[in-house]
């Protein structure tokens, strides 16, 4: 009878040998985990800096742009002061284009009439009684509360059970125009184009604004819209000019150019990356030849700042 054969038992070193081996295989495929982890993160990581540096470049040739813009308009006498225009330089493998227009070219919602205001959302849409009442609570929410006044607008908010009242102030920014009670987002959304806090004006540079600003014009009509719209181009800026051919409608109109200026800036890159920026700035002289008032960019978040600049 044969007994069966007994697996040989392994050399010790043998054994140990194969711990060693297995302990390797570990040891390098965490090795090869660490390296695709550490390659991830450096990939990320230049993306972000790469990112970080288009910023940076985006950010430093806007403000190049503002001080392009200043320098133009400043350069020439208040007088003489363009309303508008438009320029394009290359900077740091781009091409940037820039637009700027007089912020009197739109309606101030701390300063136009409630006609004015009545009849731009009329434009824009709402009904001749709708359009009343909203421009009745812009100026409920831009008129100071005094000891004698009564608390009524406020009532107005309590009652519609919203968790704010209005201001009593002048508006901060034109996106708090979003927060007057009833005024449909839609509506908002429209009249953004068309307004804005910083031409501290009632009156509208007629030769510059919009259709839709010129024809809130309080004694505008559709024939006599039409008829100056048609001419405009060819009237000088001269005031007798612009008078005779807005007829009833020229109260609301004005000439002056103001110290507020918004500047649209479009940055192109060689590599093909394209970004935007669009700010308001108020005109000065002195070591502050002027100030950002506004800044909104790609991110479309906008920003309400006070920062002083230098021409160049």
């Amino acid at each position: 009878m044969r007994w069966p054969t007994q697996p040989p038992i392994p050399d010790r070193d043998d054994r140990e040998g194969g711990f060693i081996l297995v302990a390797v295989l570990w040891i390098l495929i965490s090795l090869a985990g660490l390296a695709g982890a550490l390659s991830v993160y450096l990939v990320s990581t230049v993306q972000r800096l790469s990112l970080d540096d288009a910023r940076l470049r985006s950010a430093a040739l806007a403000s190049a742009s503002l001080e392009l813009a200043a320098y133009k308009l400043s350069s020439a006498p208040k007088s003489q002061r363009p309303p508008a225009g438009a320029f394009s330089f290359r900077l740091d493998h781009a091409q940037v284009s820039v637009t700027f227009r007089s912020e009197g070219a739109r309606v101030d919602l701390n300063h136009a009439s409630k006609q004015m205001l009545a009849n731009l959302f009329g434009v824009l849409g709402a009904s001749a009684d709708k359009a009343g009442e909203y421009a009745e609570r812009i100026i409920g929410w831009r008129t100071p509360l005094t000891e004698t006044a009564s608390d009524g607008e406020r009532d107005l908010y309590r009652t519609a059970g919203v968790d704010y009242v209005p201001r009593g102030a002048p508006f901060a920014n034109s996106e708090e125009l979003r927060l007057v009670l009833n005024l449909p987002s839609a509506l908002a959304d429209k009249a953004m184009p068309f307004v804005t806090v910083f031409s501290g004006r009632r009156e509208i540079d007629a030769l510059e604004a919009a259709p839709e600003v010129v024809a809130a014009l309080p004694g505008m009509t559709q024939d006599l819209l039409k008829s100056f719209l048609e001419q405009r181009t060819g009237l000088r800026r001269d005031g007798r000019s612009v008078a005779s051919a807005l007829g009833p409608a020229r109260a609301g109109a004005t000439l002056d150019v103001g110290d507020a200026v918004r500047v649209w800036i479009t940055i192109g890159f060689d590599a093909g990356r394209r970004t935007a920026v669009e700010a308001v700035i108020l005109l000065g002289d002195g070591d502050d030849p002027y100030q950002i008032l506004a800044w909104r960019d790609d991110a479309g978040n906008p920003a309400m700042l006070r920062s002083s600049g230098r021409a160049m």
